[in-house]
């Protein structure tokens, strides 16, 4: 039998990158898949929905659209997320502000709109895409890695608020993975980075899913409360 058989899921952002690559995983393991993305989704899971997680009508039509088409959701993989440099004594207000409203808010805007059922069914899985520079910063990233450390820090509290209900909420900090988000950085951070890294390179989406599928899964999920797990190359050890 498949690990998710039977399973429903929502992934958030999940037209490219580590999104993608979780649907990917999700659909292979038997889970009825819906894609929510600003982008077009095509040829993953179920079928796709259009969302803008800065938008609370926008996540609203989204979650309702995706319920209508598999049913209440057993799994929310909050995977939506933008990465640009600017050190902290040059970023503008804007910049912050549109980093926070999609890496950190979208995720809050999410759950709120797909939790309460979870809650009322008393079981689900809530899975949110952070990163290890919410655990130990990064140049130039001081707006990203805020945002990251608050992915971490919801995580915790909404495990806490929530996992006596049955609904299981965890995190994962990837490291540095090669996907279009991170293509847009120079060369010069790529190139430091790497060479910060214990394993010397950095990971490929396909090698974070699995992660997600464990987290999702049962019995492989059934203990992670509020745990942040960490696919990233050796840059964070805790």
């Amino acid at each position: 039998m498949s690990l998710l058989e039977n399973r429903t899921a929502l992934v958030v952002g999940g037209a490219s990158g580590i999104g993608r690559a979780i649907a990917e995983a999700y659909v292979k393991e038997g889970a009825k898949v819906v894609v929510a993305d600003r982008a077009e989704a095509g040829g993953i899971g179920v079928g796709s929905v259009p969302i803008d997680v800065t938008d609370e009508a926008s996540v609203s039509a989204g979650v309702a659209a995706a319920t209508g088409l598999v049913g209440d959701i057993d799994i929310l993989v909050n995977s939506a997320g933008i990465l640009t440099e600017a050190p902290l004594v040059e970023m503008d207000l804007a910049t912050w502000s549109h980093t926070l409203a999609v890496d950190l808010t979208g995720v809050f805007l999410c759950c709120r709109y797909v939790v309460p059922r979870m809650v009322e069914r008393g079981h689900g899985r809530v899975i949110n895409i952070s990163s290890q520079l919410g655990i130990k910063g990064g140049h130039a990233l001081s707006h990203y890695s805020a945002a990251k450390a608050g992915v971490i820090g919801l995580t915790k509290s909404l495990a806490l608020e929530v996992s006596g209900r049955g609904v299981l909420v965890n995190a994962i900090a990837p490291g540095p993975i090669e996907t279009p988000m991170v293509a847009g950085i120079t060369e010069e951070w790529k190139t430091v980075k790497r060479a910060e890294l214990p394993l010397g390179r950095f990971g490929r989406a396909d090698e974070v899913a699995p992660t997600a599928v464990l987290l999702a899964s049962d019995p492989g999920g059934n203990l992670y409360v509020g745990q942040t797990l960490g696919p990233n190359s050796g840059d964070v050890m805790p």
